[in-house]
């Protein structure tokens, strides 16, 4: 009986764990691709390792984007919020074109993020901070200090939920401009 018990188990935590890679491989094979203007931040923690701390220029939302209702008052911290991004005309970057705390269709070239709005000391005036899931980039030891201009190539699914595909440095992928 016991044999069987830790056979279960063993196969349920293999299920889950086959499960979370399958979910995130379908988002970056089938996701839309978008790209992100970013700053680093923050680069290392002395208890999971180096990542760099990705603050994007998509995280604060003008109140004045924000429809169906609008936007006044301060948003508590874990709000969900959906954000739709368009693509500029002037490059391949997306910026916030409109946001709510209401699911809502994408119009256009648009595609829908969903994150969270945070309470955060850096905030601009006018704004709502949201984190997208999408902050924190693991990279190899002694590689948490990029120099250069930093952009994210993410993909977003269907669900609105984002994972990054890549961090470029100067244009070249992260772990090949560490190198040099």
């Amino acid at each position: 009986m016991k044999t069987k018990l830790f056979i279960l188990v063993v196969a349920l935590q293999t299920l889950w764990l086959l499960g979370t890679v399958a979910t995130q491989e379908r988002v970056l094979r089938v996701g839309r691709e978008i790209w992100l203007e970013t700053q680093p931040v923050d680069p290392r923690d002395l208890l999971r390792g180096d990542y760099v701390r990705l603050n994007y220029r998509i995280s604060d939302v003008p109140r004045a984007q924000f429809f169906a209702p609008p936007e006044t008052g301060e948003l508590a911290a874990g709000t969900t919020v959906f954000v739709a991004l368009a693509p500029t005309g002037t490059n391949e970057f997306y910026h916030v074109s409109r946001a709510s705390r209401e699911r809502f269709a994408p119009e256009g070239g648009e595609v829908i993020l969903r994150g969270l709005a945070t309470a955060n000391w850096r905030n601009q005036a006018g704004s709502v901070h949201v984190e997208y899931g999408i902050e924190q980039y693991f990279v190899a030891e002694g590689t948490g200090h990029p120099g250069g201009t930093l952009t994210v190539q993410a993909v977003v699914a269907g669900s609105g939920r984002a994972n990054i595909k890549q961090v470029l440095v100067d244009g070249r992928p992260y772990a090949e401009a560490m190198k040099r």
